[in-house]
């Protein structure tokens, strides 16, 4: 089996830091698109060391690398030295899959390199400076990969009565009226006003947000509305305002567990107790097994019916267009907009990003393989195939575009072979963007040419 790996490191320049390798980050590139190898062929990346401040002392740094694949071939890995000229490595993939290449700047001793931050925090300015550069991962690596005959990837584990178990769960959130209660919060667009919504909700707790209306409403204008949905947040039970509050549509942002919200009386008892609240046998929210099992009982069976809610209440608003219906996430939220898109509520467009929990079936043989140690890999039992993304996206209408603004084909929280699939199983227009290079929460710098891969479906 053979791989060819050309991957590069490339600086971006900033007065701030000193020494050679504190820009550096790690680029990747295949010899064609990456999304189309055929089972055999060789594929060719480049390893290369670009706009890296000064000389690299020899000896002193290298690159560690690793392939590993979907189908279970024993990993390679290897070491090589550090310099500026390209390293290839060769291999291929038999079957259906994807491949995925992991490489790190470590020392000598074997650690990885972390850059540091040399600049001057004594100041306002220099200490936010500082705050921006920890907040994003500071070794320098790529992770990334190749894939073949993606198209051909499918799905498993539906379950058979998959249209029935949501008929009977939709009839529970029809049983309850509606009923809700705004509470009006300064706005910091004056064009917009701004409210603490709860929503009467089948299940264990209400829909709790923010919604922000623009004032045109009051002279008749009328708006699309956009369902905001949270990424996973086991250990940040709050819901935070929003940062920009735009006036060209209507915005319901709802946080995933119906949380009381602070406008409503909330306190930091109440955040402390929610968060032991949606715990269960000692794992986060939806990673117990034996809780799982029961698709009644599992934890995203509420968050399913406060999302169909939540679009329900949206087209009750004066203001509403009648037509433009969005749902929009990333990671969970980007599970939650799929489930959106496919609950019978006339989504318009769903935005999907990072989907999680796509072809959940295959998380216990991606576990076993160690393909991925991230602990995002939720354990399968069958009650899960009800709430896989690929299930949902079969039953999403032509009505609808999905969009999946970024698929990693380094993200192993949400893996690529995942992804596929879900595009796969889609049969409405559709637009996926895939990214070379980028992990969950990463993403390579933007001058980074031919790091995206699009295809769309209209």
């Amino acid at each position: 089996m053979k791989l060819a790996i050309l991957l590069s490191v490339l600086a971006t320049t900033f007065s701030l830091f000193s020494g050679p390798l504190d820009n550096a980050w790690i680029k990747g590139t295949t010899d064609k698109n990456p999304l189309f190898y055929k089972p055999g062929e060789k594929m060719t990346f480049t390893l290369e060391l670009m706009d890296v401040d000064g000389q690299i002392p020899e000896g002193e740094y290298f690159i560690k690398w690793k392939r590993t694949d979907d189908i279970g071939t024993p990993f390679v890995t290897g070491v090589v030295p550090l310099t500026k000229e390209p390293f290839v490595y060769t291999t291929s993939l038999d079957k259906p899959g994807f491949v995925r290449i992991e490489a790190y700047v470590q020392d000598k001793k074997g650690e990885r390199y972390k850059r540091k931050f040399q600049g001057d925090d004594t100041t306002p300015e220099g200490q936010r400076a500082r705050n921006r550069f920890e907040r994003k991962s500071n070794y320098i690596f790529f992770d990334g990969g190749a894939g073949v005959e993606i198209d051909t990837l499918t799905a498993k584990g539906e379950p058979e009565d998959f249209d029935e178990f949501w008929a009977k769960q939709f009839k529970r959130l029809d049983n309850v009226p509606f009923r809700e209660v705004l509470i009006e919060i300064p706005s910091i667009n004056d064009k917009v006003r701004y409210y603490a919504v709860r929503i009467d909700c089948a299940g264990v707790r209400p829909v709790t947000g923010y919604l922000s209306v623009p004032k045109a409403v009051d002279e008749g204008k009328t708006f699309p509305c956009r369902l905001l949905l949270h990424g996973y947040s086991a250990d940040e039970c709050v819901h935070k305002h929003a940062g920009f509050l735009p006036d060209e549509e209507i915005r319901l942002n709802i946080n995933a567990h119906g949380l009381k919200l602070k406008e409503f009386g909330a306190t930091d008892a109440d955040t402390k107790a929610l968060l032991w609240e949606i715990r269960s046998n000692n794992h986060t929210y939806g990673f117990d097994p034996k809780q799982n099992a029961d698709p009644e009982s599992a934890y995203f069976n509420g968050m399913v019916l406060r999302v169909k809610r939540a679009l329900q209440y949206l087209k009750t608003l004066r203001g509403w267009n009648g037509r433009d219906l969005i749902a929009a996430g990333s990671s969970q939220g980007g599970l939650q907009a799929i489930w959106g898109a496919a609950c019978g509520e006339g989504v318009t467009l769903a935005e999907s990003g990072v989907t999680w929990c796509c072809e959940i079936s295959r998380n216990n043989e991606r576990k076993a393989r160690k393909i991925a140690t991230c602990g995002w890999y939720i354990d399968w039992v069958k009650a899960l195939g009800y709430y896989d993304a690929t299930f949902f996206a079969k039953r999403i209408p032509k009505s609808c575009k999905v969009v999946i603004p970024r698929a990693g084909l380094g993200d192993y929280v949400c893996p690529p072979a995942g992804l596929a699939i879900l595009w796969n199983s889609l049969n409405c227009p559709k637009k996926i963007v895939w990214v070379q290079g980028s992990q969950h929460g990463y993403v390579p710098p933007a001058k980074y040419e031919g790091r995206d891969f699009e295809r769309e479906v209209k």
